[in-house]
Parts: C-alpha cells; structure tokens; sequence
C-alpha cells in the first residue's frame, strides 16, 4: 500500500470541511464587486453601472462613520485587555488552591457562560440591569442610590459590555494560562522554597516568568480582533438612545446594508474593515514570530 493510498481516508475526512469553507467563506468573496457599483439587486452583477471609490468615499464620509470607528477601537481595545488580565490573575489564583475538588467546581463554574449565545446571556442581562425591577438596581436603591438605565446610558453602556464578555469568555481564557502553568518544571519551586522564598515572591520571580511567552502571544494575537468588537453582543444588547457610545462598525454595516438596503456602500465599509483586519493580523503574527517565537507553518 502506497502512501496515497494509506492518507485517502484522512483526505476524505477534509473534505467536508473544505467544502464548507470553498461554499461560505471563498465562493462569498466574489460579492465584493459590488462595492465598487452602484448595485441594484434587479441589474445584478453583471449589469450594474460601476462606481470606482464613490461608494468608500461616501461611506468614510458619513457623520457617524468616525465616531463608529472610535467606538470599535475603544470597546475592542479594552476588551483585548481586559480579557488578557483578568483570565491571568484569576488563573493565577487557581493555582494556588490545594484542594483539587474545589478548583475543579470553580473552573468549570467560569467556564459555562462560554457555552452560552448571546440571545440568552442579553436576556439575563436585560433582566439583571433593568432600572424598574432588575436585582443590580434593587441594590442600588436599597442602599440609597438612584436607579440607572445601564443599556440606555452612554456613559454606562461601553462598560457594560466590557464587563458582560469579560464574564462570559475569562473562563475560557483561564483554563489557557492554567494549561501553561502546568509546563513550569516543579523543581524550580522546590529550589525556590529551599532557599525561603514564599508563596509571592514564587508567583513573581517563576510563575510570571514561566508564562510570559503565552501571555505575549495571546497579546501579540489579539492585535487582529482590535475592529472587532463583537456584533452578537453589541447588536442583542444596544438600541438608538446608546449608538453614540456603542455603535460599532459591523452594526453600522448592518443597518445600512440590510436594514436601508444599500448593499454598495455596505459593502464598501465592511472591504475597508477586512483590508485593515488583514493588515493587523498580519502584523500580530509577525510580532507573535518575533517576540514569541510563534509560527503557523
């Protein structure tokens, strides 16, 4: 049996997966045309009048468009880090329980709302946070304090998201920094102990160094995601009174190319955020190479 003959099955078994991707994500790809015409869906491709760079001219032209663009940033930014510190310290304290059963229940306790959609977890939080009859403000106002409309303030609703993904994804990003703890060789703390080092000054000088090449690669890697936000969160949870604040730019890109039908200038948007992806994840992948010693191939 020759080796062509021995990897045919493996080949197979790839084959429904490349369909799926050649079907939703290459074949897809040819739409993009319409970003440079005038598409209308009765001319279809072939016939729509072209456009050049008016539809991106238009679309970086409208008066939400920058204010979008900082949102993104700002709501992504803080959620990349706050999404590297929290798992790290959280992780970190695991790692110091002994009780293995109880170490076990809260891991897998943080861990489940990553199982969850954004449909359910939105509903939570609607109900959590709501200003008549949610339990935050039943605290709130048995303490003294006024009411407050979380998800229709703009001052609170950036941090309301940031918070809410913290609490569903830390779980996930804490079981990767446990995993590289458990690649820290034993004896160095055994030496470190001997020699009178406590708890603290172990976590400083041998756990944190243990780890810094994970953690500079989950850094360096989370550069790409710095336009995306996350539309399943942000589009279940926001509403007109908050697009100052939490409008972002796949949102923007919905309303405009399904809601108003304009597919051209949508699409015009959504290239633009594609193309600057690319080039950040491009970018991470190279720092991750660099600093971290990371290669896909």
């Amino acid at each position: 049996m020759n080796r062509r003959t021995r990897t045919l099955p493996l080949h197979l078994m790839l084959l429904p997966a490349f369909l799926l991707v050649l079907i939703y994500s290459y074949l897809p790809i040819a739409g993009l045309v319409i970003a440079f015409q005038r598409y209308s869906p009765l001319e279809g491709f072939l016939n729509s009048p072209w456009a050049g760079w008016d539809n991106f001219t238009y679309a970086l032209s409208l008066p939400d468009t920058m204010n979008v663009i900082g949102n993104t940033l700002y709501i992504a930014g803080l959620k990349v880090i706050a999404n590297l510190v929290v798992p790290l310290i959280v992780a970190l304290l695991l790692n110091e329980l002994r009780l293995v059963i109880v170490k076990r229940w809260v891991q897998t306790l943080i861990y489940l709302p990553h199982f969850l959609s954004w449909v359910i977890l939105a509903g939570i939080l609607t109900d959590i946070l709501s200003p008549s009859d949610g339990l935050v403000n039943h605290v709130l106002t048995a303490v003294g304090l006024d009411p407050i409309y979380f998800l229709g303030s703009n001052a609170w609703f950036p941090p309301v998201l940031i918070l809410s993904d913290v609490w569903k994804e830390f779980g996930f990003g804490t079981i990767i920094f446990l995993a590289a703890l458990t690649g820290i060789n034993p004896s160095l703390y055994e030496a470190a102990l001997m020699d009178g080092a406590n708890r603290w000054k172990q976590t400083i000088h041998i756990t944190l160094p243990g780890i810094v090449p994970i953690i500079v690669l989950l850094a360096t890697l989370s550069l790409g995601n710095v336009l995306n936000a996350g539309f399943d969160q942000v589009f279940n949870l926001y509403n007109p009174t908050v697009y100052q604040s939490g409008d972002i730019l796949d949102t923007l890109i919905y309303r405009i190319g399904i809601q108003n039908t304009d597919y051209s200038v949508a699409t015009a948007l959504g290239l633009f955020k594609s193309v600057v992806s690319f080039i950040l994840i491009s970018c991470s992948y190279w720092a991750a190479y660099r600093f971290a010693n990371y290669r896909i191939f």
